[in-house]
């Protein structure tokens, strides 16, 4: 690895490590939120009901907020930064976020007012269930402003981020399960002395969070030199910019969201608590997903974008396959930890309350499939951004109308033998061709970046997973006793489980010298030796 990629490696890797932190603690708080709902409400009607009406407006969300949005307004905000000087950068800024204001207001406005018929599009089945679809309408109309909420926490964040800020922006979403957890509770508690559900308490709450993650980045940004101006300038080129790249990615994305709405329509017809069970798994799969894909894209997004600003595709070509290799190092055995554990982790975190042990079989059943899928995942979230470096997003696009193609075939396929597990399995085989497809455009696109290179690293990932697994599996056999006991020898027995796995991945990793890991904990240690 040359000095200079090692240097945005480096760099990669230490804001990573800000994020991957600050994700871990929303992550965890995250799932203190599910073991709330499964508690109160476990899998079933009032459950199968707050997801489907969440879903809506995150979907939204997705689709015009943090998704394409953020990428498109970091690659054009990095290019600003780089080239054209603080007052034209701040000025875009002013101006993209009364655009989307405006822009969300409206689809806010429509969405509370077709609540009613999008519910019954996207979860018919729920009309057969006597006040199911009245309740989801309900919720949908209370959640719809959160969509607002978070794609300007998203534009705060991708300014932030340019700027070398990720801890901040990072930490936030915990302050959205916080305030999802403190005042959905509170009200889950008072509501039905009013006559009104508790779960519509949490759809308030969750409300109150989104709230919450845009307020807490505001300091940090006034700080970095941002003053708001009122202004509209829908003639400025960077915002034009940023819509063009928008216009495909959004496109792009709306893929991804009718797989949601195939995958939930599908979850819908299956018995009830389907719905639950997948979301439940969705939830744990995504820690690894937050914590290792997430924050190695948001960490190499603004390294990627500078490199393609001052046009140096040789940088561009080594940090994206040392940021691949990275995701693949914590992701792989992620993926196998969760498969091997599935079943005493869900039971650990769930089975409280409402959450019968039936609900723990059947959402660890849909984790394994879901777990599948993990490494793709997570670097796709690395392969996107270099296609708005490069500015090209056309095949991101491509990507994902194939793998809505191939979920669709596959449950339709698969859903009579498989039941819910169809719809997780089919979200893992499409997410894979989503990833060989990118990257093989992308080793055309960056005239071949080194196979060779990418193909050792993976092979020594691979090699320490295996040892890691045949330790996890014997670990876990001299354990089966505390993980069938009571929650404090759960406990104990699967904080022992996580730990010696990633202990001894780590030392298989140090001892097969993987120059990603070893730039890892070279900037822990330098941390450390600072503190």
């Amino acid at each position: 690895m040359s000095e200079k990629a090692s240097s945005s490696t480096g760099k990669i890797a230490r804001s990573a490590g800000a994020v991957s932190g600050a994700v871990m603690c929303s992550r965890v708080l995250g799932l203190v939120r599910e073991q709330v709902f499964a508690g109160l409400f476990g899998a079933g009607y009032a459950y199968d009901s707050f997801v489907v009406a969440f879903r809506i407006p995150n979907l939204l969300r997705d689709l015009f907020g943090e998704g394409a949005l953020s990428a498109a307004f970091v690659t054009v905000f990095s290019d600003y930064d780089t080239n054209k000087g603080s007052e034209a950068t701040w000025q875009l800024a002013s101006n993209v976020l009364v655009f989307i204001s405006i822009l969300l207001s409206l689809l806010t406005l429509l969405g509370i007012l077709f609540a009613d018929p999008i519910v019954r599009l996207l979860a018919p089945d729920f009309a057969a269930v006597a006040g199911k679809t009245a309740l989801t309408s309900m919720m949908t109309r209370i959640m719809f402003p959160f969509l607002i909420l978070v794609a300007l926490a998203a534009v705060v964040m991708g300014m932030l981020n340019t700027k070398g800020k990720f801890f901040i922006p990072a930490i936030s979403s915990a302050f959205f399960n916080l305030g999802s957890i403190i005042g959905g509770v509170s009200l889950a508690w008072l509501l039905p002395k009013f006559g009104q559900p508790a779960i519509v308490g949490m759809a308030w709450g969750t409300l109150s969070g989104g709230l919450f993650q845009l307020l807490i980045q505001l300091p940090a940004l006034r700080k970095t030199g941002f003053r708001f101006q009122p202004m509209l300038n829908l003639r400025d080129p960077g915002l034009r910019r940023i819509l063009r790249l928008m216009l495909p990615a959004t496109i792009g994305l709306s893929a991804t969201q009718i797989n949601i709405f195939v995958n939930t329509n599908f979850a819908s017809s299956c018995i009830q608590g389907s719905v639950s069970w997948l979301n439940y798994a969705f939830r744990l799969v995504q820690l690894p997903i937050g914590v290792f894909g997430v924050a190695f894209s948001i960490a190499a997004m603004p390294v990627l974008a500078r490199h393609a600003a001052q046009k140096d595709l040789p940088g561009l070509r080594q940090t994206f396959s040392s940021s691949l290799v990275m995701v693949f190092s914590l992701t792989i055995p992620a993926a196998i930890g969760l498969i091997l554990l599935a079943e005493p982790i869900i039971r650990l975190i769930f089975e409280h309350g409402a959450f019968t042990a039936q609900d723990t079989t059947r959402t660890a059943q849909a984790l394994i499939c879901y777990a599948c899928g993990l490494f793709a995942y997570s670097a796709v979230k690395i392969m996107v951004p270099v296609f708005y470096a490069l500015d090209n997003t056309k095949y991101p696009v491509i990507g994902s109308f194939l793998a809505v193609a191939v979920n669709i075939l596959f449950i339709t396929l698969t859903i009579d033998l498989l039941s819910f597990r169809a719809i997780a399995l089919s979200t893992s085989c499409s997410m894979v061709l989503n990833f060989f497809f990118l990257g093989f455009v992308l080793h055309r696109k960056l005239a071949g970046f080194s196979l060779s290179y990418l193909g050792k690293g993976t092979a020594k990932i691979l090699l320490s997973s295996m040892v890691m697994a045949g330790g996890l599996i014997g670990l876990k056999l001299l354990l089966r006793p505390l993980l069938a006991g009571a929650i404090p020898s759960q406990l104990i027995a699967v904080a022992v489980l996580i730990s010696t796995a990633a202990l001894l991945h780590a030392a298989t990793l140090h001892l097969l010298r993987l120059p990603e890991f070893e730039e890892i904990t070279h900037k822990m240690k330098q941390r450390f030796i600072k503190n």
